[in-house]
C-alpha cells in the first residue's frame, strides 16, 4: 500500500491546566506569533498554535482542569485520566505526522503502516482511527480523524512514535496559513529544521527500526551508529532552506543523559529547532519555552 507517512504535520508543547494564555504569552516573548485555536470536542484540553509558511506548527496545549477537578468514578474523570497525555511530563510531549482522513478500510494510514511492520519484523502497531476535532474561537467546528501507536509497551510510551492527524474538514480551517501575517514571526522563524529525540544506546537500534516502519523509509542522513535522521516532507512548500529533519540521537553529553533518565530510559523529544531568516533580529540563539528546548538556526 502506498501511502505517504512522512509529512510533519506539528510538535505538541504541554503546559499546566489552564495555562493556555501564559504559555501563548511565553512564546511570544521568544519572538512567535501565536494564534487563539479552541477547546477539543471532548471538553478537555484547549490550544493555541504556531503556525509556519510551510504549513507545520507548535500545538500549544493544556488540559482544561486537573483530573480531581472531575469527582471521582465519573465519566469524564475517566476520560481524564485515560487521555493520551493524563500523564506526560510538561514541554515537548508528542509529534504528529499528516494522515489522509479515510475512514475506509485498506485505505487507513493504521493499515500502512501495520503492514510494514509485519513485513519487517517490527513490533509496531497503530491503532484504527478515530474521529475528533474542536470548535475555533470563531465557531467554526473542525473535524479529523486520529491513529496513534497502540499503548501498552514501548511502541505506545508518547513521544516515542508519532501519531497522524488526517483532516476530515479543510486542513486549512485547522491550521491558517493565511492571511499570510499569520505566519509572519518576530524572529523571522521560516519552517521548521528539526525535532530531535533522545534515546538510551541499548534501544537505539529498536528504535529507528520502529521508525522506520512507521515512515516507509530508512534513515537517509545523517547515518552513525549514534545518530539516524529522516528528511520530512511538509504539508505546503518547503522553505527555501529545505526540508525539516527527524534526528534519532544518543546522548552525548551529562545534560543530554539527564534528559533521558527523566524520561525513565526511553525516548523523548528534546529540541525543536526552527529555520530563521535572520539571526540577529534580537532573540537568542537558544531558549527554554516553559520545560522544552527550541534552537534557531539559518542554514
Amino acid at each position: 500500500m502506498s501511502i505517504n507517512t512522512r509529512t510533519i504535520d506539528h510538535i505538541v508543547h504541554l503546559t499546566p491546566p489552564g495555562t493556555v494564555d501564559e504559555v501563548s504569552d511565553k512564546f511570544r516573548e521568544l519572538g512567535f506569533n501565536v494564534l487563539p485555536g479552541g477547546t477539543h470536542a471532548d471538553g478537555l484540553t484547549a490550544n493555541a498554535l504556531v503556525v509556519l509558511k510551510e504549513g507545520t506548527y507548535i500545538e500549544l496545549i493544556s488540559f482544561t482542569h486537573p483530573a480531581s477537578y472531575y469527582p471521582p468514578g465519573t465519566p469524564e474523570r475517566l476520560k481524564r485520566e485515560a487521555h493520551r497525555w493524563a500523564n506526560a511530563p510538561l514541554g515537548w510531549i508528542d509529534y504528529a505526522f499528516l494522515g489522509n482522513g479515510s475512514l475506509e478500510p485498506g485505505h487507513q494510514i493504521s493499515d500502512a503502516i501495520n503492514s510494514r511492520a509485519s513485513e519487517t519484523g517490527s513490533d509496531v502497531v497503530y491503532l484504527p482511527e478515530v474521529g475528533g476535532g474542536r470548535v475555533r474561537p470563531d465557531g467554526k467546528v473542525l473535524k479529523w480523524v486520529i491513529s496513534a501507536p497502540k499503548e501498552g509497551g514501548r511502541e505506545g510510551e508518547v513521544g516515542v512514535l508519532p501519531f497522524f492527524c488526517g483532516d476530515v474538514t479543510p486542513r486549512g480551517l485547522r491550521v491558517q496559513t493565511q492571511p499570510r501575517s499569520n505566519t509572519e514571526h518576530p524572529s523571522t522563524a521560516l519552517g521548521l529544521s528539526h525535532v530531535r529525540l533522545l534515546v538510551p544506546s541499548a534501544l537505539f537500534e529498536v528504535t529507528k527500526k520502529r521508525l522506520t516502519s512507521v515512515l516507509g523509509v530508512g534513515p537517509n542522513t545523517d547515518i552513525t551508529n549514534t545518530r539516524a535522521a529522516w528528511i520530512l516532507d511538509t504539508a505546503l512548500s518547503p522553505v527555501s532552506t529545505g526540508r525539516p529533519r527527524l534526528i534519532l540521537d544518543v546522548p552525548s553529553d551529562r545534560e543530554e543523559e539527564t534528559f533521558v533518565d527523566s524520561k525513565g530510559g526511553e525516548t523523548g523529544i528534546y529540541e525543536v529547532a526552527f529555520v530563521v531568516e535572520n539571526l540577529d533580529s534580537g532573540y537568542p540563539e537558544e531558549a527554554t519555552t516553559p520545560s522544552g528546548r527550541i534552537k534557531f538556526v539559518r542554514v
